[in-house]
C-alpha cells in the first residue's frame, strides 16, 4: 500500500522537496498526491508542478473566517483520499476543522528541539539563548503551537560563531532527513499514540 500525502505549504518547499524524491526513490511508501497554499505565489506550488502533482491556492482571505477556509482545504484533501497530512513551512495554526477531518494525522517539522522554541524564529530564538544544541523535530499537531506528541527530533551543535541563517542551513538539513523518515514510520503503521508520547514500534 501506498501512503497518500497532502502537503500545506506557505513558502518555498524545501521539505517539500525533500518529501517528493523520498517518495520518487521509493525511499518510503508514500505518494504526494496534492500541495495546498495559502500564498499563491509560493515556490513550494512550482516545485508541485514541476513533478505533475495538482497544486492549488486557496486564499485565506476569501473566506469568512477559519473554520470556512479549513473546510474548503480539508474537502480538497479528501477529494485526493489523503490519508496523512504533512505542513512543510505553512505559516497558519490548525485548528478545529483540520484536526477533525484528519485525527491524528497531520504531522509538521519544526526547526528547534521541541519543547524548547516553539513558534516562529526558533533559530535567532536559539542562537540568543546560548543553547550549545539545537535541531529539529517532526511532531503531531494539537490545537497547540508546536505543542503536539513528537515523532522523531535531530540534535545539530550550536557554534558560537553561528548567526541565526548559518544555524537555519545545519538545522535544515536534518529536516530533509528526518521527515521523509518519520512519514515512512506512519506509513509503515510504526507511530502509536500514547498520550503525550509516541511509541515506535
Amino acid at each position: 500500500m501506498v501512503l497518500k500525502i497532502g502537503v500545506l505549504v506557505s513558502g518555498r518547499g524545501s521539505n517539500l522537496q525533500a518529501i517528493m524524491d523520498a517518495c520518487d526513490e521509493g525511499k518510503i511508501p508514500a505518494q504526494v498526491v496534492v500541495v495546498i497554499s495559502d500564498v499563491g505565489d509560493a515556490p513550494a506550488l512550482e516545485r508541485a508542478r514541476l513533478k505533475g502533482i495538482d497544486a492549488v491556492h486557496v486564499d485565506y482571505h476569501g473566506f469568512n473566517g477559519k473554520t470556512e477556509y479549513e473546510q474548503v482545504v480539508a474537502g480538497i484533501l479528501k477529494d485526493h483520499h489523503v490519508e496523512l497530512v504533512c505542513l512543510a513551512g505553512y505559516m497558519r495554526i490548525v485548528g478545529r476543522s483540520l484536526l477533525d477531518a484528519f485525527q491524528n494525522r497531520i504531522i509538521n517539522i519544526h526547526p528547534a528541539l521541541l519543547p524548547s522554541f516553539p513558534g516562529l524564529d526558533a533559530q535567532r530564538q536559539a542562537v540568543e539563548h546560548g543553547v550549545r544544541f539545537s535541531g529539529c523535530t517532526v511532531h503531531f499537531i494539537d490545537e497547540g503551537v508546536d505543542s503536539g506528541p513528537i515523532i522523531l527530533q535531530a540534535v545539530v551543535p550550536v557554534h558560537q560563531s553561528d548567526t541565526p541563517e548559518i544555524l537555519a542551513q545545519r538545522i535544515l538539513a536534518e529536516e530533509h532527513r528526518i521527515y521523509p523518515e518519520a512519514i515512512g514510520l506512519f506509513a509503515r503503521g510504526k507511530l502509536k499514540i500514547e498520550g503525550r508520547k509516541v511509541m515506535l514500534g
